[in-house]
């Protein structure tokens, strides 16, 4: 799918534009060095020959990398969550905190959306970051407090292995939207930690899953099966894009 990206898709003030253009500017870099992409070979190469699941060797790899979710998703994500009304968010995989300004700005947007229309002062509204690298972590909160005000409130983190931190107590208790921008294997099990919590109509979108599509094989298998309660549909953005609706009840 051809990119067209513009700072006409957002609402934002300038400062954060230009904060977000300079994270994916940097992310982008990465992901197109040399290194990164033989880093990627190397990996596939290794599950189609031997079976091998990501270690810790991967790990310490990316643990300096932003791996963000690409501007274009981004936008379209953010979008998405507007014209829904989404008010909670889970976001599995924060890294640097980029995906996640898009996804406090609509948030916060959609909250100040619901105050004006039902006439009440309190209305929340909360995104649900999940991060393992206390370095990523660290480097997230840095880039939300140079967004400022207007993300500030709507986001909060939890440090940690998100297969636990995603069962703590403090959870919303409707999930409108979830956004599974993490290692393959932990796809399938975050979704299920967080299905009873999905509302009907919650939208899941999953990154890379053309790309990396033999390592998300247990994750498509769930949701192409209709007892499990989800319409779904690849988007043909890079590396491909896997859109799901959570539609219980209404068969094939």
């Amino acid at each position: 799918m051809a990119s067209l990206v513009g700072p006409s898709a957002i609402s934002a003030s300038p400062r954060v534009h230009a904060l977000l253009a300079r994270l994916h500017a940097a992310s982008e870099s990465q992901e197109k060095s040399l290194s990164q992409t033989w880093f990627y070979l190397k990996r596939l190469a290794a599950f189609y020959l031997f079976s091998t699941p990501w270690g810790t060797a991967a790990d310490d790899h990316m643990r300096d990398k932003f791996v963000a979710l690409e501007q274009d998703k981004c936008q379209v994500m953010y979008l998405l969550l507007r014209s829904a009304g989404a008010l909670n968010v889970v976001e599995a995989g924060t890294s640097f905190g980029v995906s996640t300004i898009y996804l406090a700005l609509a948030v916060g947007q959609n909250v100040a959306d619901q105050k004006a229309l039902l006439g009440r002062s309190v209305v929340s509204g909360r995104v649900i970051a999940t991060e393992k690298e206390p370095s990523k972590a660290a480097l997230a909160r840095k880039h939300w407090a140079e967004a400022g005000d207007e993300v500030a409130g709507v986001i909060e983190l939890r440090e940690g292995d998100l297969l636990e931190t995603l069962k703590m107590d403090g959870m919303p208790d409707v999930v409108d939207f979830l956004l599974l921008d993490i290692w393959t294997p932990m796809a399938l099990p975050t979704l299920q930690i967080i299905k009873p919590r999905l509302k009907k109509g919650a939208i899941i979108l999953a990154d890379n899953t053309s790309m990396a599509r033999p390592l998300y094989k247990e994750y498509l298998d769930y949701i192409h099966d209709a007892a499990n309660g989800f319409k779904t549909t690849e988007v043909p953005y890079s590396g491909g894009l896997q859109m799901s609706v959570y539609l219980p009840g209404e068969g094939i």
